[in-house]
């Protein structure tokens, strides 16, 4: 396999079966657009190497009727699949264009993964999140925002937790005790998250590293996520998974295998110093009491 990283294909492809889906057109159908064989457009969509050309996504572009934002999504990836694959590094993007602004990478990532495995330190993750509790944070870091701005943000935050109650999808929240007693916002938006948590323990595996943990581990690694992914559904090959850390500057993904394992190995290591779901249920109820006095 030539250098480069495999993100910004499986990005590609993913991008690629979203819109052939929505219009209805088949795998083979698609081909004959591209006029390629089934397997070769099979292996553009599983993200696997091929030959990508601006010529060629203009011209599923305009069959799948793409809007301009998805049609630069397209071409702008497939810059990044030269790119990578010239410098031989991983995929380092700061996000500074529409795909800062709308997060679609990292969504498209959520979206396609089986299993993610959240670690977090002061907040709680998004799919856990109250829309007020979301509002606050929003306000926060970003004052200037319009409210039209922010009320669409929280639908697109409120659909995407959806994801849920999806069949065969299992998410993890490692959290530290911290969570907890950060007041985002006020009491009242505190203790309705809260109460929020313990109503999704029934959807999601949420555990706690209490501050007496014996050993502090995960709190000297920054908050990052873990996306685990289901065979790829044209080759049935395993898809490898793809750490996620976010950073002032940029956002990191990680994909090269010893990068992933250790933070699949950190992950490893907060579970066994996590208090068990019970326990981090009467944690939550305690911190509930505490919020609500």
């Amino acid at each position: 396999m030539p250098p480069g990283s495999t993100l910004p294909r499986r990005a590609l492809g993913r991008q690629l079966r979203k819109l052939r889906e929505r219009n209805g057109f088949t795998a083979t159908a698609a081909s004959r657009i591209a006029e390629t064989s089934p397997q070769t457009y099979g292996r553009l969509e599983d993200g696997r190497i091929t030959k990508v050309t601006d010529m060629l996504l203009n011209t599923l572009a305009n069959a799948y009727k793409a809007t301009d934002t998805e049609r630069r999504l397209l071409l702008a990836l497939a810059q990044e699949i030269r790119t990578s694959s010239t410098n031989g590094g991983g995929w380092w993007r700061a996000y500074a264009d529409s795909l800062a602004t709308n997060f679609d990478h990292y969504l498209s990532l959520e979206e396609a993964a089986n299993w993610v495995t959240s670690w977090q330190t002061t907040l709680v993750p998004g799919l856990l999140q109250t829309r007020e509790y979301r509002r606050a944070i929003t306000w926060a870091t970003s004052p200037d925002t319009p409210s039209k701005e922010v009320d669409r943000m929280l639908d697109m935050a409120a659909k995407r937790q959806s994801i849920l109650d999806r069949e065969g999808f299992r998410f993890e929240a490692l959290l530290a005790e911290g969570v907890l007693h950060y007041q985002v916002g006020n009491p009242e938006i505190m203790a309705a998250q809260i109460q929020t948590l313990l109503e999704k323990c029934e959807q999601a595996e949420i555990r706690f590293v209490p501050f007496r943990a014996k050993n502090p581990c995960g709190l000297i690694a920054s908050p990052f996520v873990l996306f685990s992914f289901p065979p790829l559904l044209t080759s049935k090959l395993q898809e490898p998974p793809v750490a996620y850390v976010e950073g002032l500057a940029g956002d990191l993904y990680l994909e090269r295998r010893t990068e992933v394992s250790m933070y699949s190995q950190e992950a490893e290591k907060i579970r066994h110093v996590a208090l068990s779901r019970s326990a981090s249920k009467n944690l939550m109820l305690r911190a509930l009491k505490e919020w609500q006095a």
